[in-house]
């Protein structure tokens, strides 16, 4: 490698739970720079789901992204004229980022009245191991273990 790693940005915990991983899912929800609009609809799904679990919402949360934070992936390779999918071990950074973002889209793409209600439907969708984000983890893990025969040409 030619340059060197770059440096690792400080990312503060958030104001109520005091929480890294609060922060860093606000900014995948952040749209246009509105930071304080992101962690009121996060604030906003933790109280729905509080309200409809009758669980702590935080705790319920980090379960949903447990459930949807995939630990395999695969890529593709050319090799002599033919692509092939590759599985690839996920570093744990990545890990947690690719289900951040699994579980905001899919929340996005829900038919619910406000941002705040599909990110809540969809936390308690990963929660109890079923909706599209879930879905996605298990599909992705599928097609690594499908294509387990090509990982000796992992890069």
């Amino acid at each position: 490698m030619r340059k060197a790693k770059p440096k690792a940005r400080i990312i503060l915990p958030d104001p109520k739970f005091n929480d890294v991983m609060v922060t860093k899912f606000a900014n995948n929800i952040m749209l246009k720079g509105k930071k304080q609009t992101a962690f009121q609809i996060f604030y906003d799904a933790i109280d729905i789901v509080e309200e409809k679990t009758k669980e702590n919402g935080l705790e319920v949360w980090k379960q949903a992204l447990a459930n949807v934070t995939p630990s395999l992936e695969v890529k593709s390779k050319r090799i002599g004229g033919a692509t092939f999918q590759i599985p690839t071990e996920l570093r744990p950074a990545r890990k947690q980022s690719v289900g951040m973002k699994n579980l905001i889209n899919f929340a996005r793409k829900r038919h619910e009245k406000s941002m705040a209600a599909k990110l809540a439907a969809e936390i308690i969708a990963a929660k109890n191991e079923e909706g599209a984000a879930f879905k996605k983890k298990e599909d992705t893990h599928r097609m690594a273990e499908a294509n387990k025969a090509f990982s000796h040409f992992r890069f």
